[in-house]
C-alpha cells in the first residue's frame, strides 16, 4: 500500500509480463488484519521523510481548495496536505486502514475519510484542485483506468503528485546493461513465486517511460520529475545518521531526475492543454 491505494489482484500477471486486460481488479487486500500498514513504517524514517521533501518541493508556495490523498493509507501524508489545501480527503479502498486511520488522525478531525477504489473515485468531475498518489503504482499492474479517473475529477488547472515504483533505477539498469538486455517497457512482476502462487496483492514496478506513455493517454502531462529515496538502503541507514541522509536526499533529487536513479520517481503531472 502507498502506497496503498487501489490494490488490484492481477492472477494474470507473471514476471516481465504484463497483466492481461481481463483481470478483475479488487482493492480490499488492505482489510486482512496480517498486513498492518501503520507498523510496516517502523524504521523507515528516512523514506518518510524523503517522500515528504519531494512533495513540499514539487509543490511550493502553491495553496489548494480541495485535496485528496487517494490510496492513502492509515493517512500518513494527509497531516502534512493539510498545510497546502483548505479540506482534505483521505480516499482508501480499505475499511481496515480508515479504521486506523480514525485513530492516527484523531487530532485533525478535517480530514475526511472516504472509501472508494481510484478506478471508481467518489468525487465529482473536476471537483479536485490536489490529488496525490503515493505508493499506489507499486499495486497498479495496468493504471490506464486509474489515470482516466484521475484525469476526471482533477480541476483544469490543477494538480497531481504521482509516485511510481522504478523498475528503471540505477541498480537495474546497471545489471541489465552488464547482461546486455534492454530495461523492460512492460510493469515487472516482483512478488515471489510463493506469493504469485498464493494469488498475493499484485506488487510490480514500472518504466517511467510506460508511466508517461500512459499518462499522456489520459489527457495528463508530466510537468516536472524527481528522483526520491536515492539512498535507500538498510545498510546504508545503519551507519549514516538520517540527517546526513536527508541533506544528500534533498540535492540528490533534482539532480538525479533526468536519469531516473532513485527507486521511487515522483512526477508533478497536470491536464494536458
Amino acid at each position: 500500500m502507498s502506497k496503498s491505494s487501489s490494490k488490484p489482484r492481477a492472477k494474470s500477471t507473471t514476471s516481465n509480463s504484463k497483466p492481461t486486460s481481463h483481470a478483475k481488479k479488487k482493492a480490499d487486500q488492505y482489510n486482512d488484519p496480517s498486513h498492518n500498514y501503520l507498523q510496516y513504517w517502523d524504521g523507515r524514517d528516512y523514506e518518510h521523510a524523503a517522500e515528504e521533501i519531494a512533495i513540499k518541493r514539487l509543490l511550493g508556495a502553491k495553496t489548494f481548495k480541495n485535496a485528496a490523498d487517494i490510496g492513502g493509507g492509515y493517512g500518513r501524508l494527509c497531516v502534512m496536505l493539510r498545510k497546502y489545501a483548505d479540506k482534505v480527503t483521505l480516499a482508501e479502498p480499505s475499511k481496515q486502514q480508515l479504521d486506523i486511520a480514525k485513530d492516527f488522525l484523531k487530532n485533525y478531525p478535517d480530514v475526511k475519510r472516504l472509501l472508494t477504489q481510484a478506478d471508481d473515485l467518489k468525487f465529482k468531475d473536476k471537483s479536485l484542485d490536489l490529488i496525490t498518489v503515493i505508493r499506489v503504482m507499486h499495486h497498479l499492474p495496468d493504471p490506464q483506468k486509474e489515470f482516466k479517473e484521475f484525469a476526471r475529477v482533477l480541476s483544469d488547472d490543477g494538480i497531481i503528485i504521482l509516485e511510481v515504483a522504478n523498475y528503471a533505477h540505477g541498480r537495474n539498469r546497471l545489471k541489465h546493461l552488464l547482461k546486455g538486455k534492454k530495461l523492460p517497457a512492460e510493469p515487472v512482476d516482483i512478488r515471489s513465486e510463493v506469493n504469485r502462487s498464493k494469488d498475493e496483492i499484485a506488487f510490480v514496478n514500472h518504466n517511467p517511460k510506460t508511466v508517461q506513455r500512459q499518462l499522456a493517454h489520459a489527457g495528463l502531462k508530466v510537468e516536472k520529475v524527481l528522483s526520491v529515496s536515492n539512498l535507500r538502503s538498510p545498510a546504508l541507514k545503519k551507519i549514516a545518521p538520517k540527517g546526513v541522509m536527508l541533506v544528500a536526499e534533498r540535492i540528490l533529487q533534482p539532480t538525479l531526475a533526468r536519469t531516473y536513479f532513485g527507486p521511487s520517481i515522483f512526477f508533478l503531472v497536470k491536464k494536458a492543454k
